[in-house]
C-alpha cells in the first residue's frame, strides 16, 4: 500500500493533466437551418473547420437543400434562398462525409445546443449513428470568463470584435465557424490563466469555484496516476470525504477546477486542508477500501452508509411453537440481510403466510396452551397453536419448511403462495392479488440474494481473475466474503507466481457468526457483482465444490460460473 500526500501549490507539466488543450483536435462547426426547431431535414448549409494546436487542419463547407421552401424571415438573416439550394445535396448524401470530418474531434459551436440538436436530428431521421462527441459551447465558455464591463453580448459578432478576429461573421455557416475559431482560441487563452490546460478541465470548468479554490489545486500535485482511493481531510487533520479514482491526481483536480454542482461538497473543498490517495491495484480493491475507509472514519460528507453491517434479519424464534421475527443482529439459520425494517417485515410476514407459521408475538406452552382464536384463525391463516387446536407437532413441518428454504434445501413455502396467488386471480380478487404478487416478489429476491451472499460468504478462499483490457489479468484473493489481497499481472507477466505471492501475503480472515460469517452486506454484495462480471476466471477455491455447505440450491450461481470458466493455466 503507498499513501502520497499533497497539500502546497504546485504547477503541473501538460502531460500530467490528461489531455492537453494543445494536443485536442476541435472542429468548430456552424449550421443554418429553416428555423428553430430541430428536424430531420431541416439544414441548409453546413460549415467546419478543424483546428489543432491552433493551426487549421481543414475545412468543410455545402449547402443542403432541405426538401423544403426557407421561409422569408431566414432568407433575410442568412441570404439563403431556395434557388441557392435546388441543386444542393440532400442531407442524408451530406452527413457521411461530415460525420466522418468530425470522427474523434471534439466539437464546439457557439450555442452548441442549437447546432448539435439539429445534427442529432438529421441523424437519428436518416438512420445514422448519433454522434456522441465531446461538445464545448463557446457561448458558456464566455458567459464564465468575459465579464460584461468588457463586452455587453456575448453574440458572436460581439466576441469576434472584441478578440480581433481576421473573420466578421454574416450568418453563413463557413464565415461564422471562423469566426468562432478565433474566439475559442481567445477564450482558451482565458482559461488557461485559472489553471484549465487539458481538454478535461475545460469540459469541468464551472464559474462557481472560487479562486481560493482553485488555487488548492496543488493538493493534487503529489498523487499517483494509479488507481486508488483519496481521503480530505480538514484543519483538524479529520476525514472530511473519501471517494475512488481510476486516476488519483485527475479526479482530485476535478474538485478544484471542475464542474461539482453539489453544495456540500464544494463546502468541504473550502474546508479541505489537504489529500491523501491510496494506491490500488485495481478498481475492485479501491470499491472495498473506500467502504472500509467510510466505516472507519464516518466522513461528515459521505452520504454512503457509514455502518455496512447495519441490516436486518429475519430468524426462527426458539420456542415450541416457533415464529419469524426480525432482528439486528445475524446468527446463523437467519435470512437476509435486509436494507430495510420495512422490507424485512414484508418478507416475514409472507414467508409465515405461506408456511403457516404464527405471527402472534405470545410465548404457547407445548403442554398447556391457553388462550381463544384469533381473527386470522378463523380466516383460516393460522393453525391456533395457542387455543390449542394444533400440537407442536402438527406445527413443525411449517417450521421445517422455512428452514429448508433459508438453508437452500427447499422452496415449499414459495410454491405455497405462489398457489394462494393463483387462487386470489381466479376468484378474481385482482387488487388483493397484486399485493401479494409484489410481496412474494419481494420474498424470491430476498431468498435468491441471501444465498449468493451467503454462498460466496461460506468459501475460505477463492481465488479469481478478470482481464484488464489489455492482455493482463486483475486479481482476488477472497476468504469468507472479503477482499483478502488483491494485485494485477500485466501483459507478458506470467500470472500464476503472482497468485502465489498474492495468497501468501492475503490478510487473514476468521469466519464470524450468522450467514455472512461476520462480513458485511456491501462489501460481499460488491465481491459478488465483480466475480459475476463477463470475462472473470476462477482460479482456485479451498472449499470442493462437491460439498457445498449450504445446499445444492444456493450454490446454483457458483456452479454456473465455475462451469463456465476456464482455468488461468489453461489461458496462459
Amino acid at each position: 500500500m503507498t499513501v502520497a500526500q499533497g497539500s502546497g501549490a504546485g504547477q503541473l507539466a501538460f502531460d500530467e493533466l490528461g489531455t492537453p488543450l494543445r494536443d485536442t483536435t476541435f472542429v468548430v462547426f456552424d449550421l443554418e437551418t429553416t428555423g428553430t426547431k430541430p428536424g430531420p431535414d431541416g439544414i441548409t448549409e453546413i460549415g467546419a473547420v478543424k483546428v489543432r494546436g491552433g493551426e487549421v487542419l481543414g475545412e468543410f463547407a455545402t449547402l443542403v437543400d432541405p426538401g423544403v421552401p426557407i421561409p422569408p424571415q431566414i432568407v433575410s438573416i442568412t441570404g439563403i434562398t431556395s434557388a441557392m439550394v435546388y441543386d444542393a445535396p440532400r442531407i442524408d448524401r451530406v452527413l457521411p462525409a461530415f460525420l466522418e470530418f468530425i470522427s474523434g474531434a471534439v466539437l464546439v459551436a457557439h450555442n452548441a445546443a442549437f447546432d448539435v440538436g439539429f445534427l442529432r436530428a438529421a441523424c437519428q431521421g436518416h438512420g445514422y449513428p448519433v454522434p456522441k462527441p465531446a461538445v464545448v459551447c463557446t457561448v458558456r465558455l464566455a458567459r464564465r470568463v468575459i465579464t460584461r464591463q468588457e463586452t455587453p453580448s456575448h453574440r458572436l459578432s460581439a466576441l469576434a470584435a472584441l478578440f480581433n478576429s481576421g473573420t466578421v461573421p454574416n450568418h453563413r455557416a463557413l464565415q461564422d465557424a471562423r469566426a468562432t475559431v478565433d474566439v475559442l482560441h481567445g477564450l482558451l487563452e482565458r482559461v488557461g490563466s485559472v489553471g484549465v490546460q487539458s481538454l478535461e478541465e475545460l469540459l469541468d470548468y464551472l464559474p462557481e469555484v472560487t479562486p481560493q479554490q482553485r488555487r488548492k489545486r496543488g493538493m493534487a500535485a503529489h498523487l499517483p496516476t494509479t488507481p486508488g482511493v483519496y481521503l480530505f481531510r480538514g484543519p483538524g487533520a479529520e476525514v472530511l470525504y473519501v471517494g475512488t479514482a481510476s486516476n488519483l491526481r485527475r479526479r482530485v483536480r476535478q474538485y478544484f477546477t471542475g464542474s461539482e454542482s453539489r453544495g456540500r461538497i464544494r463546502e468541504m473543498v473550502a474546508l479541505a486542508t489537504g489529500v491523501e490517495g491510496i494506491e490500488c491495484a485495481h478498481s475492485l480493491e479501491a470499491e472495498i477500501r473506500e467502504l472500509r475507509l467510510i466505516a472507519a472514519h464516518r466522513p461528515a460528507y459521505n452520504r454512503r452508509s457509514k455502518n455496512p453491517h447495519n441490516s436486518w434479519w429475519i430468524t426462527l424464534t426458539d420456542e415450541a411453537f416457533p415464529r419469524l421475527s426480525v432482528v439486528r443482529l445475524p446468527k446463523d439459520g437467519a435470512l437476509g440481510p435486509f436494507r430495510t425494517q420495512a422490507d424485512a417485515k414484508v418478507a416475514a410476514d409472507t414467508l409465515a403466510g405461506a408456511s403457516g407459521l404464527r405471527t402472534c408475538t405470545q410465548r404457547i406452552s407445548a403442554t398447556a396452551p391457553s388462550g381463544k382464536p384469533c381473527v386470522l384463525a378463523e380466516l383460516g391463516r393460522c393453525g391456533a397453536p395457542c387455543a390449542g387446536h394444533q400440537s407442536a407437532g402438527e406445527y413443525q413441518p411449517g417450521v421445517i419448511a422455512v428452514a429448508d428454504l433459508i438453508a437452500g434445501r427447499g422452496n415449499e413455502p414459495l410454491r405455497s403462495a405462489a398457489r394462494q396467488l393463483d387462487l386470489l386471480a381466479e376468484a378474481e380478487h385482482f387488487e388483493q392479488a397484486a399485493r401479494r404478487r409484489d410481496e412474494l416478489a419481494l420474498l424470491v429476491r430476498s431468498v435468491d440474494r441471501a444465498h449468493r451472499l451467503a454462498s460466496l460468504a461460506t468459501i475460505p478462499e477463492l481465488v479469481a481473475a478478470h482481464p484488464d483490457g489489455a492482455g493482463g489479468w486483475e486479481f482476488a484473493v477472497i476468504r469468507y466474503g472479503r477482499l483478502a489481497s488483491a494485485g494485477v499481472a500485466r501483459r507478458g507477466v506470467a500470472p500464476m507466481p503472482v497468485v502465489e505471492a498474492l495468497v501468501a501475503s492475503a490478510e487473514t480472515v476468521l469466519p464470524g457468526p450468522g450467514p455472512l460469517h461476520g462480513g458485511s452486506r456491501e462489501e460481499v454484495g460488491i465481491l459478488l457483482r465483480w466475480l459475476c462480471r463477463p470475462g472473470v476466471r476462477l482460479v482456485r477455491t479451498a472449499q470442493p465444490w462437491a460439498e457445498p455447505a449450504r445446499g445444492a440450491g444456493s450454490w446454483r450461481p457458483w456452479l454456473d460460473l465455475v462451469g463456465s470458466a476456464t482455468a488461468l493455466e489453461r489461458v496462459n
